[in-house]
């Protein structure tokens, strides 16, 4: 109905409309880091959670801006300290690694290499002649043919019944094991050196043999991977040295703040509101202290509680049946 309104705000002074005005503004804020990219943050805080005792809704009523320093370094010591104790796990779990882990794991790494290194030596110092086939040994008979080998290596494999690896015969130095995986309905054959080398067999004579030779041929890539492993490794070492003992980088800010919320905590004395200490028996009362503050005189009324504490009235019950009964009626 208007093309311009205007839009009134009224906040009353020394309340708590203070407040909650600051938990609107810290809302506020990261949603406009977020809709904006100004500023980005990577952690906020849910600030519907905030509990707030009742010494510190005092302190706002009555209008302290301490209160608010207060508050706000507490949210920021807290979020210090749990960065500080990311931090020591960080430096504990580095440590872990650099004396347990990475030795294990490039030890590990290592011995496979070699193994595989040795395995490829094993198979160079059997390739296939020029013109030609190496041979295949299944159950002690050496088959020279490749077509005499496949068709062996499929009979091999159709009297298999069982599941556990089984060793039929050797090929290019290697043992030549036989096993089901897949619940029983693949074949598979490993072909053992220091490591295994697997591969899925088929149904076609030659083309078993061509995937025992690609098998072979594939320890250049589980070479490559094992030294990309290792290289690796030696890298987070060396960035987990670096790393090692390094000092939280927030200490001197998590100490200034923690002493400033310590010595607010001791001003606003949040953790025990109390009116002081009573006068010695024998130190002389000055006439302005006999004074009762006000604080001290609504302290002084009777509380709701000790108002609960008292007995209750009798019940209506109780009290009915206390009455002499009388009669009414009309005599005839």
């Amino acid at each position: 109905m208007n093309k311009k309104v205007h839009v009134c705000r009224y906040v009353t002074e020394a309340t708590f409309d203070s407040y909650l005005w600051q938990t609107v503004e810290t809302k506020q804020r990261f949603i406009s880091q977020i809709m904006t990219s100004k500023s980005p943050v990577r952690t906020c805080e849910d600030v519907d959670e905030a509990a707030l005792s009742y010494a510190e809704i005092k302190a706002l009523c009555a209008g302290d801006p301490r209160i608010k320093e207060r508050m706000e370094l507490d949210v920021e010591v807290s979020k210090l300290k749990t960065m500080k104790a990311n931090h020591q796990s960080q430096q504990f779990r580095l440590q872990d690694n650099l004396t347990k882990h990475f030795p294990r794991q490039i030890k590990e790494t290592q011995e496979e290499l070699a193994a595989l290194q040795a395995d490829k030596a094993t198979a160079l110092a059997h390739q296939h002649p020029s013109a030609g086939f190496i041979g295949m040994e299944i159950d002690g008979v050496t088959y020279h043919e490749k077509d005499k080998a496949g068709a062996a290596l499929l009979q091999k494999c159709e009297k298999y019944t069982g599941t556990a690896p089984k060793k039929i015969g050797s090929y290019r130095g290697f043992g030549l094991y036989l096993s089901r995986h897949g619940f029983g309905q693949t074949l598979e054959m490993t072909l053992k050196g220091l490591l295994d080398h697997c591969t899925d067999l088929g149904k076609d004579v030659h083309g078993n043999i061509i995937r025992l030779d690609n098998a072979l041929a594939h320890i250049d890539k589980k070479i490559q991977r094992r030294e990309d492993k290792l290289i690796n490794l030696q890298s987070q070492v060396q960035a987990a040295e670096l790393e090692q003992n390094k000092p939280f980088e927030f200490e001197a800010e998590l100490a200034q703040k923690n002493a400033r919320l310590i010595e607010l905590d001791m001003e606003l004395n949040m953790d025990n509101m109390t009116a002081g200490p009573a006068p010695a028996a024998n130190e002389p009362v000055q006439a302005e202290e006999k004074a009762i503050k006000p604080e001290l005189a609504e302290r002084a009324r009777a509380s709701v509680l000790e108002r609960l504490r008292q007995p209750l009235p009798p019940r209506p019950e109780v009290a009915a049946a206390a009455i002499k009964p009388r009669h009414y009626g009309v005599e005839l």
